[in-house]
């Protein structure tokens, strides 16, 4: 696919005047990275980043049942007082994930769902296909919106500059604003480990913010360094870490399975999962001997394999990292070899997430 075929945040031209080296993701034109990703996840450790996040989805579920209803079609227990936001996984009939996503409490009646590029089309057909015996109206409202992820340990005192009120917002909650005249949202989330905020606009409002925040000394950030940033943080990325096959149990995600919850799609599969136990779940390495994993990359353990990778990289705070899916036998500290272009590396199996949260 080129360029011209691919789709375009309303940050790409702002993106490719500051430099960035655009690339295909999942029919986006995005940014891989601007400066080095190693100066870019430096940033965002240290200082503050800014990622184009606007092929990110935003749907909105309003009416009377509208909790009612994401309580149906999530496996968490979806947070309704105004404000709070709940993470969890939209499972299908057996318990497989089909994506995870943020669901935000605007009323009671109305909340912001927002889903990953990729899944777009699906989760709002899904939801659309057991909305029946719902009083619920589901719009797909992405193309209304940019988003950029702001980042990192002066990440809020950006924002505040340009958001009133800012720094008092707890995690995991949504607040209504306006920037540049227009209507928009801030949340206080991210995906890289650090404490930070996520900014809604419309199109013409969000280049603005860009633009301010540039201006401001804020480092902009590509694809390169947030993949890195999230795997540091254990996070998974859905389509790669989870591919439609997994569980969350399997996943290392089972704290967003409430089955204490009045039946949701997935939960008797998940409850039968549960009380059989695992066989494989998404496991940590960290390569001891001198190498990058990636992911499709097997592990072995006394010659046997025992696991395959989903995701690796180089972590410029702890070397080659990767997650992948293995036996549940493995135990912490246990060595392993991971085989990278025909050669096996020493590893060994850890803990995640791989870096300890600042949130």
């Amino acid at each position: 696919m080129t360029s011209n075929n691919l789709k375009k945040t309303p940050l790409c031209a702002a993106c490719e005047a500051a430099g960035g080296k655009m690339v295909d993701f999942h029919g986006w034109l995005l940014p891989v990275q601007f400066d080095s990703i190693i100066a870019e996840h430096k940033a965002v450790r240290e200082g503050a980043g800014m990622f184009d996040v606007s092929h990110m989805g935003q749907v909105f579920v309003e009416g009377p049942d509208a909790w009612k209803f994401l309580q149906y079609v999530n496996t968490n227990q979806i947070k309704n007082t105004p404000a709070a936001g709940t993470y969890s996984h939209i499972t299908d009939e057996q318990g497989r994930i089909i994506d995870d996503a943020i669901s935000f409490c605007l009323t009671p009646e109305k909340f912001l769902v927002v889903v990953n590029a990729a899944c777009i089309d699906t989760d709002v057909a899904w939801f659309k296909k057991h909305a029946a015996g719902f009083n619920v109206t589901i719009t797909d409202d992405s193309a209304r919106w940019g988003m950029i992820a702001l980042q990192g340990p002066q990440a809020l005192a950006h924002a505040s500059n340009l958001i009133a009120g800012v720094q008092e917002m707890p995690r995991f909650t949504i607040k209504e604003i306006t920037l540049f005249g227009a209507p928009g949202y801030v949340t206080r989330t991210g995906y890289t480990g650090e404490d930070g905020v996520e900014i809604m606009a419309s199109p013409e409002a969000i280049v603005k913010v860009w633009d301010a925040l540039l201006k401001a000394g804020v480092k902009p950030c590509g694809l390169g360094a947030r993949d890195v940033l999230r795997l540091e943080a254990g996070y998974l990325l859905n389509g790669v870490d989870a591919d439609g096959r997994q569980t969350p149990y399997e996943a290392g995600c089972g704290w967003v399975v409430k089955l204490m919850k009045d039946h949701f799609i997935g939960k008797d599969a998940l409850q039968a999962q549960k009380t059989a136990g695992l066989q494989r779940r998404l496991t940590g390495f960290v390569l001891t001997g001198a190498g990058v994993p990636r992911g499709g990359c097997k592990v072995f353990k006394d010659g046997a394999e025992v696991g395959l990778l989903t995701s690796g990289t180089y972590s410029p705070l702890f070397k080659g990292i990767a997650v992948g899916y293995a036996d549940v036998a493995l135990q912490e500290g246990d060595a392993v070899e991971i085989e990278v272009h025909g050669r096996k590396i020493p590893a060994k199996k850890v803990k995640t997430p791989f870096y300890k949260n600042r949130v």
